[in-house]
């Protein structure tokens, strides 16, 4: 008797729910538009592309998701045939423009070959499918209008956003206390949120980590709330710091990111050798 209860119960159970695959994500600010101090400015989308796949399987870690910040719009169709091309892989990648202060699409540095390379964008690579939409983030009136571009993928059970905020120079982001990335971080959270999925942010957030002591007090504060509901992917214990990702002049500092689940955080690296753009390519790998 007691043996068939036993097998009873062991039929009658609710099977549990498998665990999610785990996921990969990168986040690079290749520099491509119009800053003619970088590599990639008035270089054909197909180089760009190269190399976007390039990163994308020599590293430690293999991105499923990509996050592309200062990308050229006109490169979207290229990129998502060329990362096809070298992960082997079915990607779909989607891109969205920031506009500058009068509405209107801010055009890359034509290459030099004197061909259009779209417009001045974010980008979001996702390997296999995915949808995506794209949130208005409170900018300056007077500079580029910042959004944010999420992906929502079912077979991962994962929701990953990127983003390039307002920067904190005289021409953008330039009050003191630094509103408007600060309110860029709250609509950000609140985009992204996403009930029973593993949610993911990232990318160039254009502001030192809280415990760098470099920067002033409201830069640092940017992320904190960041880091309050999440875990950085270079985060060391308590200390809301990471490894430098971006270099300017001499100085190194910390302005690129990734966000995942507390706890959740298999893998972290950093590329600090890449030559193409002054930030480096971070990644992540979500348990």
């Amino acid at each position: 008797m007691i043996g068939r209860v036993l097998l009873l119960t062991a039929l009658t159970a609710p099977a549990q729910a498998a665990a999610p695959p785990a996921l990969s994500v990168m986040t690079w600010n290749v520099c491509a538009s119009h800053n003619k101090d970088c590599f990639f400015y008035g270089r054909s989308t197909q180089e760009l592309a190269w190399k976007v796949g390039w990163y994308a399987v020599n590293q430690p870690i293999r991105p499923d998701v990509i996050l592309l910040q200062e990308f050229c719009s006109g490169g979207t169709a290229t990129l998502e045939k060329w990362l096809e091309t070298k992960t082997r892989r079915a990607w779909t990648v989607r891109s969205a423009v920031i506009d500058s202060a009068d509405g209107t699409p801010k055009q890359c540095a034509r290459d030099s070959r004197g061909r259009s390379r779209g417009s001045f964008s974010i980008a979001v690579a996702v390997a296999g499918n995915a949808t995506f939409d794209t949130h208005a983030l409170t900018s300056p009136p007077w500079y580029q209008r910042r959004v944010a571009l999420c992906a929502t993928i079912p077979a991962s059970r994962a929701r990953v956003c990127g983003t390039h905020l307002s920067a904190g120079l005289s021409y953008d982001d330039k009050q003191n206390g630094a509103p408007y990335r600060t309110r860029q971080v709250r609509e950000l959270l609140a985009v992204a949120a996403k009930p029973g999925y593993r949610v993911v942010i990232g990318g160039d957030l254009n502001a030192r980590p809280p415990d760098s002591g470099q920067g002033s007090v409201a830069e640092r504060n940017v992320t904190a709330p960041l880091y309050a509901a999440y875990q950085e992917c270079d985060q060391r214990g308590a200390a809301r710091n990471g490894r430098w990702t971006e270099r300017h002049g001499s100085a190194r500092i910390k302005l690129d990111y990734l966000f995942a689940p507390k706890g959740r955080v298999a893998g972290c690296y950093v590329e600090q050798r890449a030559a193409s753009s002054d930030h480096k390519p971070l990644y992540v790998k979500v348990s």
